[in-house]
């Protein structure tokens, strides 16, 4: 089993891009090829963490590192594992208005069994992304991968 995490910059200025159809297409996608892992997006940039067979893992990245709504792509980490450390939830959608301390206590959740560059690494986002503004933009976490 394969985990790599990377951040990238997003091309879709804040809420812009079509949730909708990433959220669905991901799920489809994924659950075929069986990539998990946990997607955060603050708006501006992107965090993820994909975990899965090595044959599986490798094309999803390169399918991500061509897509053109990401930009300054950079692999944190890339290790093998012996089972999946972020576990097996569908998704979950911050909506602008919905709380916030309910989705940090989610992350932290799903981070539980992480090693800890993951949890690090996703806290220093979020600890950016807060200390940034107040008024936190609409939040993807994505357990099925994020296949494009």
């Amino acid at each position: 089993m394969r985990q790599i995490l990377y951040v990238s910059t997003s091309t879709v200025p804040g809420d812009g891009a079509d949730l909708t159809r990433i959220l669905n297409q991901s799920r489809h996608n994924n659950a075929l090829d069986g990539v998990t892992g946990l997607l955060f997006s603050d708006g501006k940039c992107f965090i993820q963490v994909l975990e899965g067979s090595g044959v599986s893992v490798e094309p999803c990245l390169q399918r991500i590192m061509k897509d053109d709504r990401h930009h300054s792509i950079e692999i944190i980490m890339d290790r093998i594992i012996s089972d999946r450390e972020i576990g097996l939830w569908n998704m979950l959608h911050r909506r602008k208005n919905d709380p916030v301390e309910m989705y940090k206590a989610h992350i932290d959740r799903l981070l539980s069994h992480a090693c800890d560059q993951v949890r690090v690494h996703f806290n220093l986002f979020w600890q950016r992304v807060h200390t940034l503004t107040s008024d936190l933009p609409p939040l993807i976490l994505l357990q099925k991968g994020y296949r494009f």
